[in-house]
């Protein structure tokens, strides 16, 4: 396979990736993904912002997330997050833990 067919597959999979947490799955909430995964929504926009970074490509924290989420973050976190239960944080500050 050649470097720009792996290239177009990654990205197809990182947007069916983020198509599946937004549109799919907006019942996870991120700190379950946190707890199971090690990774949540808010890494992938940070993540997406390190990579526009590193081509030189100036993003604020809040633009990515704003990208990656398709609504600004806090009409997110409005829409579809809950309030983080005892056992959530719990098993959070567990698996930070280690």
């Amino acid at each position: 396979m050649d470097e720009q067919t792996q290239l177009e597959l990654e990205a197809a999979a990182f947007r069916r990736l983020r198509r599946h947490l937004m549109d799919d799955r907006k019942d996870v909430q991120n700190i379950d993904l946190m707890n199971l995964a090690g990774f949540c929504r808010n890494c992938l926009s940070r993540w997406y912002q390190e990579a526009a970074a590193e081509r030189g490509i100036e993003m604020s924290k809040e633009d990515a997330r704003e990208t990656f989420y398709g609504m600004p973050y806090d009409a997110w976190k409005d829409a579809f997050q809950t309030e983080a239960t005892e056992a959530q944080m719990a098993a959070y500050k567990d698996a930070s833990s280690h």
